[in-house]
């Protein structure tokens, strides 16, 4: 099924994939440098892990305004030379992370990243669901999405192998090494087909078009808020997990942290192919409710073999289901407004699931310490809201992106239905 959907491509729409695979990869590398460190981070600067999640707090609220502000400079100038922008700002902010000289500093500074870091998803997405074969869009779904867990899985070699010996502010100056990915992108990749700088002109203001299709972008809204409790929750505090109730080193969570981003890489490829064949909201539903009976042995366990086939099995659910977003919410999206409509829902989602990880930590805190609970807790919960909220709502499974219009004289110019 992935062979097939393979065949018929340009050299530049596999350029195209590419640069947006490792600009979300290389966005979640410099942003879960800061979860393997959140311990290291509170004992510097002499107070409590909890303080320390609030800069996980702001980045994701932070998210929605650099997806609309970077949304409407896709629609209106292009979705490539915005990308580029996107990530150039985010690889710098990460780098000045390393330099903070108090825990007030590092909180401004990852809420600032959190702007840059919320434009590139949607604007990579868009690109990227607008330049390949539409028999594709499937297992490219789960690929793109595949470079979330790429990035985690990137920072957990960083944290086991580079930590001893870089530190904490170490890790967040390796983050500057997304920025070489613009010289790649500014040789090598072209415009979506969709925009033009004609077309973009004569649509009216992206707001326009967002108040005509509330009712979607509510609905949209709620779904991406359970989705992002539902990564978040199983991924930001699992190192903390680890290293605080279990007392694991920082070689053992790294290697664990691999492995499960290995399973999360696998099933958001697999999930995102199967949505191709079977539907975007069926292969959701699935992914979502086989993530609960894992919850004990990924919560529960006490050895590290069996935490880490838990944590395996978790992400390969738990990325199963996210393999399907990108084109699920692309396909929903209206033409004039998809480089910003994917990308702000998205994100105002994150904006509502922002407190996760102080929410976790507050119940751990409550519970004498007992990180596993309060994982438990969050990660059953929304499986079940994400498979209700998706079971009613709708899919545009193959619908047919419009092209940007071309002005030719005497000739009214035509879109795709």
């Amino acid at each position: 099924m992935a062979i097939a959907a393979l065949s018929g491509w340009t050299r530049e729409q596999k350029h195209v994939v590419v640069a947006s695979f490792l600009g979300w990869a290389l966005d979640a590398f410099d942003f879960f440098l800061l979860v393997f460190v959140l311990k290291d981070i509170a004992a510097e600067f002499h107070t409590d892990i909890s303080d320390v999640t609030i800069a996980i707090l702001l980045t994701l609220a932070m998210r929605p305004i650099g997806a609309f502000i970077f949304g409407r400079a896709a629609d209106r100038w292009g979705r490539r030379p915005t990308l580029m922008v996107n990530i150039l700002l985010y690889s710098v902010l990460e780098f000045a992370s390393g330099f903070a000289p108090s825990l007030t500093v590092l909180i401004v500074l990852r809420a600032l990243y959190g702007v840059a870091m919320g434009g590139e998803w949607g604007v990579g997405a868009s690109l990227t669901m607008e330049s390949i074969p539409p028999h594709a869009r499937g297992f490219v779904s789960g690929l793109l999405q595949s470079g979330y867990p790429t990035g985690y899985f990137m920072a957990s070699i960083v944290y086991g192998v580079l930590f001893p010996y870089i530190g904490w502010r170490g890790m967040f100056m390796v983050g500057v090494i997304p920025a070489l990915l613009v010289f790649y992108i500014r040789r090598t990749v072209p415009e979506s087909p969709s925009w033009s700088k004609e077309a973009s002109a004569e649509r009216g203001g992206t707001l326009t078009v967002l108040k005509s299709h509330w009712r979607l972008g509510i609905y949209a809204v709620v779904l991406m808020t359970a989705f992002n409790f539902f990564s978040h929750g199983t991924q930001d505090l699992y190192p903390t997990f680890l290293q605080v109730q279990h007392k694991l080193s920082p070689h053992a969570v790294g290697i664990i942290a691999v492995i499960y981003n290995i399973g999360a890489i696998c099933g958001g490829i697999l999930f995102g192919t199967l949505s191709e064949r079977f539907g975007r909201r069926r292969c959701i539903i699935i992914s979502a409710l086989l993530s609960l009976p894992v919850i004990p042995l990924w919560a529960f366990s006490d050895s590290p073999a069996l935490l880490a086939v838990g944590a395996f099995l978790m992400q390969f659910t738990v990325q199963g289901a996210w393999g399907v977003v990108p084109v699920h919410l692309n396909e929903l999206s209206p033409d004039t407004a998809r480089g910003t409509f994917p990308g702000f829902v998205y994100q105002l989602g994150n904006l509502l699931a922002s407190v996760n990880a102080t929410l976790q930590a507050g119940i751990a805190a409550h519970y004498g310490g007992n990180y596993g609970l309060a994982l438990a807790v969050v990660a059953g919960s929304v499986a079940v809201v994400i498979a209700v909220l998706t079971a009613v709502g709708t899919e545009a499974k193959g619908i047919v992106f419009a092209k940007a219009k071309v002005a030719v004289p005497s000739v009214e110019p035509t879109a795709a239905a």
